[in-house]
């Protein structure tokens, strides 16, 4: 089962974290169809937040089509997403990136954005290219 963290500092909607944690857990495998997510008086309970809240998260990720709601039963996930499993290879690269980049100093935020204009500049300019090593000089 998903556990919702809240940062309350990140600027990031409480509902949209829900959401994109959702979609995370989907991603690596943690959630596969047909898992429960956590109730909300679950999700209440241990976050501290409104139930209106997650509710709102709920209805979001079943409007795109990623959760059903039973009524009675609870939400439940329909469909997975991507293809990163979090045993993935290529997330233990990740990670030794990731200690690299702490050893080297840089704080969470500019590894954050370090990484998010890699990811830019790797899935804008190569729509439909896929980065490997050697494909530039």
């Amino acid at each position: 089962m998903v556990e919702y963290r809240i940062d309350r500092r990140s600027g990031v909607a409480t509902y949209v974290q829900i959401v994109q944690q959702t979609k995370q857990a989907l991603r690596l495998g943690l959630l596969q169809p047909g898992d429960k997510l956590p109730t909300a008086r679950e999700v209440v309970e241990a976050t501290a937040i409104n139930p209106n809240t997650v509710l709102k998260a709920y209805r979001e990720l079943e409007r795109e089509g990623l959760v059903e709601a039973r009524r009675g039963l609870g939400t439940f996930v329909r469909r997975s997403l991507g293809a990163a499993p979090a045993d993935s290879p290529l997330r233990a690269e990740l990670v030794a990136w990731a200690a690299r980049a702490r050893g080297a100093g840089l704080e969470r935020e500019d590894v954050a954005a370090l990484f998010t204009a890699v990811l830019d500049e790797q899935f804008t300019e190569h729509q439909g290219h896929q980065g490997h090593e050697g494909d530039r000089a």
